[in-house]
């Protein structure tokens, strides 16, 4: 198409290119007037915001809502600081995925593919896809401790939820799609009035929010662990996939970055008023009752908060509960759809009619229809669902944090929009904590009987070997002629920056993998096989046993 031919782009799908239609306002594909004015900069800003808001408020849901309750339920607020070490983690993350897709116009999982070989790339799609199908089921369990609680007949309940979550993305119009998606980000705004109803105390709050501390008189291994179910509820595979594939459907160009990456802040403060208002009711609602420390689901929360605080707040903990479940199915089912579409090259966008692109639509939809049956099915062992999401997240976050930081200093895909020095040694060390935390979480999970000086040990031993990797990318990053000679080149102007795609992937030379690159990937295959072998054998014992 002519957009192909002048720009050079590697977009897959057509509608993939064209004018902006977000839920708020729209973008002109030949608008390039400068934004001169504060009026113009707010527009510009209402057209673009979406992605951030979507992809950050859908990762509040049904395990967040879990997660979140049970840590105020069961230690109070003592465990607030850690919401406040993970803004940046989530930012620089989101971030890195924002200007992949605004630059290249091609989604995560096809750039793993061109990049690291189809090995890598089927890996991280097949487990993606089984991933997330679990997660969703997570999604409509959640759903029916709602409706449950709401007295809502569970069968027609799920049903109607899954025909909703269907047709809101079936109309094959994109804004109709977003406009569904703000409002359900504005649904979870209904956890406020429920603190303020509850009103608990604000200096405790904030002194716990910015002063680390461990709860007193608690087992440091359970601790942890929660603490490590914080992490991997708030920074999830799927939310890489689904931004950089959104926004490539939404048609944002690298001249709108810095306007998704304030989307991408006010999601963050979304995301993190939500958990810090679950974190903070539940800790004044249960404190000094019968049912602290004793944390069983997001239903015994919703049955508490009407013991001990109303019926309204109860009411509106489970309509929030029902809408970030709903908004999670939808976020978690399109990241899906947008992987196999990227990898088979189909027709993949909210732009097109199902009958335009069926496959997209038929992952989606399936994924929907496969979580619902199970969920309604007699019998189906749905904790041990839950329970294998929770282990399977652990295992794969390290390895999608691993490639995003390699596609992100490939300067073939980035051109003027590599990561900066500084940037990677953070980076480094965050994906050595979240190495260092997966470890944790997967030995935990099959091995529940693991001590504390276990935990301490691999806390210690991954903060050293943390120390030893960011002196050996320092040391790299300073020795490597060829990157210090592109990074000592004098730096594009910002008209380069904003006009810059990656050209198409037929045109993008093979890749060449860093020694220290390629020490990675070796480490990760292996921590990735072994992990994934004693999670597949644990479940194996646990479904044995008929738990």
């Amino acid at each position: 198409m002519t957009e192909s031919k002048t720009t050079q782009t590697a977009i897959l799908d057509s509608a993939h290119a064209g004018d902006i239609h977000g839920a708020l306002g729209s973008i002109a594909r030949d608008d390039t007037a400068p934004r001169a004015t504060l009026l113009a900069r707010l527009k510009t800003l209402l057209a673009i915001v979406g992605p951030g808001l979507i992809v950050m408020v859908g990762d509040n849901d049904a395990g967040a809502f879990g997660t979140y309750t049970q840590a105020g339920q069961n230690y109070g607020t003592t465990l607030l600081w850690t919401l406040l070490l993970l803004i940046p983690v989530l930012y620089v993350n989101q971030e890195m995925v924002v200007r992949l897709g605004a630059v290249t116009g091609v989604g995560h999982a096809r750039l793993i593919f061109e990049r690291f070989g189809r090995f890598w790339g089927a890996f991280s799609v097949i487990d993606l896809l089984v991933l997330n199908a679990l997660t969703i089921v997570t999604e409509f369990i959640g759903i029916t401790f709602a409706l449950h609680f709401l007295g809502v007949s569970q069968f027609w309940g799920v049903l109607a939820s899954a025909v909703i979550v269907m047709l809101a993305v079936s109309t094959g119009d994109f804004r109709r799609f977003e406009r569904f998606g703000i409002v359900l980000v504005a649904g979870s705004l209904l956890l406020v009035p429920v603190i303020l109803m509850v009103h608990p105390p604000v200096g405790q709050i904030a002194a716990d929010f910015f002063v680390p501390k461990m709860p007193q008189d608690a087992k440091l291994s359970e601790v942890m662990l929660l603490i490590v179910a914080i992490v991997g509820t708030t920074v999830a595979p799927w939310q890489l996939f689904f931004q950089q594939s959104y926004i490539v459907d939404k048609r944002i160009t690298p001249r709108f970055i810095r306007y998704e990456r304030m989307d991408l802040c006010i999601g963050i403060v979304l995301v993190v008023v939500g958990a810090v208002a679950m974190i903070s009711f539940c800790a004044a609602v249960f404190a000094g009752k019968p049912e602290f420390g004793n944390y069983t689901d997001a239903l015994g929360t919703a049955v508490g908060l009407e013991t001990y605080a109303g019926r309204l707040p109860a009411v509106l903990f489970a309509l929030a509960l029902l809408d970030a479940c709903i908004i999670g199915a939808a976020a978690v089912s399109l990241a899906t759809a947008y992987a196999i579409g990227d990898v088979f090259a189909v027709k993949h966008s909210l732009h097109r009619k199902p009958w335009d692109a069926k496959g997209f639509y038929s992952v989606y939809c399936g994924l929907i229809v496969l979580a619902a049956v199970l969920v309604l099915t007699p019998g189906t062992p749905l904790g041990l669902l839950t329970n294998a999401v929770q282990t399977l997240a652990g295992v794969l976050l390290p390895s999608a944090t691993v490639f995003l930081l390699l596609l992100c200093n490939d300067r073939h895909i980035l051109g003027p929009w590599v990561n900066s020095t500084k940037l990677n040694l953070f980076t480094g060390a965050v994906v050595a904590g979240l190495v260092m935390l997966s470890v944790i979480l997967t030995a935990a999970v099959l091995f529940p009987d693991l001590g504390e000086a276990w935990i301490i040990g691999i806390l210690v031993g991954g903060s050293v070997l943390a120390l030893a990797i960011t002196a050996a990318v320092k040391f790299y990053g300073t020795s490597s002629r060829r990157n210090a000679s592109f990074r000592f080149k004098r730096k594009p102007s910002l008209v380069d920056r904003d006009s810059w795609r990656m050209p198409p992937l037929d045109r993008l030379p093979p890749a060449r993998l860093s020694p220290l690159s390629r020490i990675w990937m070796i480490v990760l295959r292996g921590y990735l096989v072994v992990a994934a072998g004693l999670v597949l054998l644990r479940i194996v014992q646990l479904a044995t046993v008929g738990a």
